[in-house]
């Protein structure tokens, strides 16, 4: 797999320092976003205030905002009802499948979806193999699941060799 299939087109700290109206002014009209690491942190059971904040703004400003996660559903309904947002479960990231089956559902081109997660392996390497506009942020938490654990030891590797070619530096934000 090429090297440039792990580069994010955005890299922020966080979901809260990302400029939402460049990507509106970019054409981006829906926002998948990851939950566990991205949003919250794995052990928070229903949305923060700041996040709730955060979605409602982004509503207001017309996205459309859809929690995309490899969680199940069981953990994703609070959000899911507290954010009044759809949601797609067992998104089984980085395959293709999901992204293009809420691409079809709500009827989006490729050109305006974004993807905004924590880990290189899923979120990433997933929207860019589809082809929509990637936003990598840091994990809000050092606490991860096991197999995510596994993922961030070939993420970090994968963070070197990008760093020693040029294409991606740890902390140096872009959008």
């Amino acid at each position: 797999m090429k090297l440039e299939t792990f580069v994010p087109d955005m890299y922020q700290k966080s979901i809260y320092t990302i400029d939402y109206q460049k990507l509106k002014n970019k054409g981006i009209k829906c926002i998948l976003l990851d939950l566990n690491n991205t949003s919250v942190a794995t052990t928070i059971k229903e949305p923060t205030e700041k996040l709730i904040n955060l979605v409602d703004e982004l509503k207001y400003m017309g996205f459309k905002v859809i929690l995309f996660s490899n969680d199940s559903k069981r953990r994703l309904e609070p959000f899911k009802t507290k954010l009044m947002i759809d949601c797609c479960a067992y998104a089984n990231k980085p395959r293709k499948d999901k992204f293009l089956k809420v691409l079809k559902i709500f009827n989006y081109n490729l050109s305006e979806v974004a993807i905004i997660g924590d880990q290189l392996y899923t979120d990433i390497l997933g929207g860019n193999t589809v082809g929509i506009t990637t936003i990598l942020v840091n994990p809000v938490s050092h606490i991860d699941e096991f197999h995510t654990r596994i993922l961030r030891y070939f993420e970090r590797r994968k963070m070197a060799k990008l760093n020693k070619y040029g294409y991606f530096k740890k902390g140096k934000y872009y959008d």
